[in-house]
């Protein structure tokens, strides 16, 4: 195959381990968003959470996607703009993203939404295109900052 084609096919299949991911999250299907991630991940949520970048295992990160989406009746995140480049068996990425909780409240306050940009870094393993670095970066959070409170 020519390095052209393959190039478009490389790029394709890592837009669609990403767009798998959110989808995955949504659905919480969470034995497909660990079949996104390499098995270690440098995970950086820094720009909401002021916490330092931590290499996390796939499990790891889908325990605790799962335990803090446990609560919200709704979730959805929305990725655009998705921009990928390969060299290789490694590449990188980068998109906008929005993601809307739900979670009716006596306040009527039921949303937040997220506001922001992804970096990720992916590796081909064992054929697969693999999440091995996440990064997060904060534009606003818009709504209820206190949804799962108010409940």
């Amino acid at each position: 195959m020519d390095s052209e084609l393959q190039g478009l096919l490389d790029r394709e299949a890592v837009r669609e381990t990403i767009t798998r991911l959110f989808v995955g999250t949504d659905r919480r299907e969470w034995g497909a968003v660990k079949g996104c991630l390499a098995d270690e991940v440098v995970f950086d949520m820094s720009s909401l959470s002021g916490d330092e970048p931590a290499i996390l295992t796939a499990q790891a990160i889908v325990d605790m996607w799962e335990a803090g989406l446990r609560p919200l009746q709704a979730i959805h995140h929305q990725a655009g703009n998705l921009l990928a480049a390969v060299e290789g068996d490694r590449a990188t990425a980068f998109c906008y993203g929005i993601a809307s909780h739900y979670l009716a409240n006596p306040s009527g306050r039921n949303t937040r939404t997220f506001v922001g940009s992804y970096d990720f870094s992916l590796a081909r393993l064992a054929g697969r295109w693999k999440i091995s670095a996440f990064k997060f970066n904060l534009k606003y959070i818009d709504g209820n900052k206190d949804l799962e409170k108010e409940a």
